[in-house]
């Protein structure tokens, strides 16, 4: 199909999705928000795939920098995101959270940055995910931190 996405940023669309779905179903808040992040960390990567040229650039640089000189319409988010990696580490090194509604907002806004990813991309969007949240302290993984 002319000017489809390639089939790598469909693969990490895929994925993002899927990422989505899990932190939706993630009973703790602190999982919640680290799958949200990674759902949203490989939409950027799929506009990296599609539009990125590959370099000679040693210096490592992070997805986050790219996707604003590959896409700079999404520069906000980005921005957004990349602040939110730096809480997402956190919380992997043990951190508490402050509660199901952080990792809850994250997800509708990961969610929301799909859709536009996709939108970008030419490719059709993915099913919503966010209405069918599972309640912090509920799901697989039980209790949480938030």
């Amino acid at each position: 199909m002319p000017g489809s996405p390639p089939g790598e940023s469909v693969d990490l669309l895929d994925r993002s999705a899927a990422s989505l779905r899990c932190a939706s179903q993630c009973g703790d808040a602190a999982q919640r928000y680290v799958e949200a992040h990674l759902g949203a960390l490989r939409a950027a990567a799929a506009v990296v795939a599609a539009r990125s040229v590959p370099s000679r650039r040693s210096r490592p640089r992070s997805v986050w920098q790219v996707l604003t000189e590959v896409a700079p319409e999404l520069t906000e988010w980005a921005a957004f995101f990349a602040a939110s990696g730096r809480r997402r580490a956190a919380l992997e090194r043990g951190a508490a959270i402050s509660g199901a509604r952080e990792a809850d907002d994250l997800l509708r806004q990961a969610e929301v940055f799909l859709g536009i990813v996709a939108d970008v991309l030419g490719a059709p969007r993915r099913d919503a995910v966010a209405a069918y949240l599972i309640p912090i302290g509920v799901g697989a993984a039980g209790g949480g931190r938030g």
